[in-house]
């Protein structure tokens, strides 16, 4: 069983890099102790780093989240320390870009599904009945400002990260009165590695400059220990142009994502 003297745990899901990387970076600097998931081989080294800049007790454990048993491996080896989880961050994700019925791969996005929705939820049924039954706890569901608009070349990304953004509203609803506080992260295109994944490196939104991840996982913090409903990360005009997105019609909005994730002329020139 836990000590009376450790620091309260975070469980941080695909944190080798980016976002994943800075929120567990931040919740270390604020007094946690970590446990990481991610499936490349650079966990291991960053969760040596992140011991030795900040003095958490820090733990990797390598599982592909895409997969059950991959998840089922992370909750057994969180059951196996026996220390109660105070923070999940549901961070791991995939992206996929193209055109879904003449380029995309039918394989690429029901993996993406698996791992952005799939893997949300099977986690977060393993660790909040815990947190519900202690009386404390914070999830935070890491989600994207392409979930409040039409993705085109993105659609299966989009909607994925707006499931995300629907099931953090509902469930902090359905947990209000339990002590248990859900918060969802929308970051604006963040300097993440994301877009060269998805097959998106030559786009206009991957060619133009993108924000700190972590500036973004600084602001999802401070969002989720305030006991927040929701926070866009990234700079002050991210946030203006999600507040003012409602009044756009869909078809604009879809024009201009459009616009963004076709392929920019320079990137081929270059």
């Amino acid at each position: 069983m836990g000590d009376a003297n450790e620091r309260p745990l975070a469980v941080v899901t695909g944190a080798s890099r980016g976002i994943g990387l800075e929120l567990a970076r931040e919740l270390a600097r604020r007094g946690f102790d970590l446990l990481l998931a991610a499936r490349g081989e650079a966990l291991t080294q960053v969760a040596a780093e992140l011991a030795a800049s900040t003095g958490a007790q820090v733990e990797g454990v390598r599982v592909d989240l895409a997969t059950h048993e991959g998840v089922e491996a992370l909750w057994e080896s969180l059951e196996a320390r026996g220390r109660p989880v105070e923070v999940l961050a549901l961070n791991a994700g995939a992206g996929v870009g193209g055109d879904f019925a003449r380029e995309t791969e039918l394989e690429q996005e029901l993996q993406l599904i698996a791992l952005n929705v799939r893997s949300s939820v099977h986690l977060a049924k393993r660790v909040l009945p815990g947190m519900v039954a202690r009386g404390q706890g914070r999830l935070l569901v890491v989600s994207s400002v392409a979930a409040v608009t039409p993705a085109p070349l993105e659609a299966v990304y989009a909607a994925s990260k707006a499931f995300l953004s629907s099931f953090a509203a509902s469930l902090r609803e359905e947990l209000k009165d339990t002590g248990v506080s859900v918060t969802a992260l929308l970051p604006a295109p963040t300097e993440t590695g994301i877009f060269e994944d998805a097959g998106m490196g030559d786009t206009r939104v991957a060619q133009r400059r993108k924000d700190d991840p972590a500036e973004v996982a600084r602001q999802g913090v401070e969002a989720l220990l305030a006991g927040k409903a929701k926070v866009v990360g990234g700079n002050v005009g991210h946030t203006l142009a999600i507040a003012a997105s409602g009044l756009v019609p869909d078809a604009v909005k879809a024009r201009v994502h459009r616009y963004l994730a076709s392929t920019d002329p320079k990137a081929e020139e270059g």
